[in-house]
């Protein structure tokens, strides 16, 4: 067993049983390492949308309040019981990061990684200091540095298992919401790699100009007056049944459907009371509108919709197939995974009332940074 003297602040997000959230910084004495272990310096690890599910939770972050070093906000009471499992429990945030190995297990796996710089994904990144285990890190290669490294798992994996549910399911397209946003631009850059067809819907003017200067061909804006034509002329030509939405609330899902079977019907003028035979498949894969989903029902029979997560599919694929996706990264980690981060922020930064109003808009295209050393 390997040891060390470590100590590292940590980010901890609690659920209080007066019903607040608070975020604080402690400092966590650093246990000792098993032969399998490593001991990674964190030195970046981004803020993703699933990151803010857990940080902030329902809270409303409009009263936010800071006394002595904790950050607080109430929990509408009508919403406690979606964080009652929560309570009391302090949890670590943080999904995925990267940094340098800085002590290591006996085992030659752990030993190999000693001095190098991983990334990896499981939790608990908001922090100086994270054990994992060698066989869960992902080396990086000579010459990149933490921070490209740093998104290089949720993004990453989530647009390779959009592009192997395509596959898995029969579809040959695909459209993605919210498509100016990190993920979106990794997307554009996959499905030409691949040769896929995508339709990119956006938010404004601007985000569509900004996926066509990196070389998206169907992009479509949902604030034109014109967007379901549109949606359903770059269906048509596209074939683009199997859609991927990040938005979640308002209409945008049933809007999509209609405009798949327009395009269906257009493609194959059958006509049917039924509707079409066309296989329509919207995912709901985050929340940017916390709406309820509205289905105005216009599109035929032959239809879902449903969530799709990282998780499950990673676990359904197989370990072939994952050490296959995660070798891909690794490959293109600075040209089609490569992020861009709006501001580079500290530990302490992320406790700010003023920050946590920044970050937490979820604004398409921006993204923030953690650097835990800094």
């Amino acid at each position: 067993m390997a040891t060390h003297d470590h100590t590292g602040l940590q980010l901890f997000s609690t659920v209080t049983e007066a019903g607040r959230l608070e975020l604080s910084l402690r400092a966590v004495p650093v246990a000792a390492l098993g032969d399998g272990d490593v001991l990674i310096r964190v030195e970046a690890t981004p803020i993703n949308p699933s990151d803010l599910g857990l940080l902030l939770g329902v809270a409303d972050t409009s009263q936010l309040m800071v006394e002595g070093d904790v950050t607080s906000a109430p929990i509408p009471p009508r919403l406690l019981r979606m964080v009652a499992a929560r309570s009391g429990k302090p949890m670590p945030v943080g999904n995925e990061g990267a940094g340098t190995v800085i002590a290591a297990g006996e085992s030659a796996a752990a030993q190999a990684l000693l001095g190098k710089t991983v990334s990896l994904a499981g939790g608990q990144m908001y922090a100086q200091f994270k054990i994992a285990k060698a066989r869960d890190c992902m080396l990086l290669p000579d010459g990149t540095t933490a921070e490209e490294g740093a998104s290089s798992f949720v993004n990453p994996l989530t647009t390779l298992g959009m592009i192997g549910t395509m596959r898995r399911e029969g579809f040959t397209a695909l459209i993605h919401t919210a498509a100016a946003s990190n993920l979106g631009q990794m997307l554009v850059k996959l499905t030409q790699a691949e040769g896929i067809e995508l339709v990119n819907i956006v938010r404004n003017a601007d985000q569509a100009a900004m996926l066509r200067a990196i070389g998206a061909t169907h992009v479509v804006d949902s604030t034109a007056p014109d967007f379901v034509a549109n949606l359903t002329a770059a269906i048509t030509a596209t074939g683009a049944f199997l859609a991927f939405d990040a938005i979640g609330g308002g209409r945008l899902a049933s809007q999509i459907l209609q405009a798949m079977e327009a395009a269906a019907v257009a493609r194959d003028p059958v006509f049917s009371v039924y509707g079409s035979t066309q296989k329509k498949q919207v995912y709901i894969y985050g929340g940017l509108d916390t709406a309820p989903t509205e289905l105005t029902r216009g599109f035929g029979m032959s239809w879902n919709v449903g969530g799709w997560l990282l998780t499950p599919y990673l676990q359904s694929a197989g370990a072939e197939e994952v050490a296959r996706i995660r070798q891909y990264v690794v490959d293109h980690l600075k040209d089609i995974f490569a992020s861009h981060y709006t501001a580079r922020i500290t530990l302490q930064q992320v406790l700010q009332p003023d920050m946590i109003a920044r970050f937490n808009k979820r604004a398409t295209g921006e993204k923030y940074l953690i650097v835990p050393n800094q």
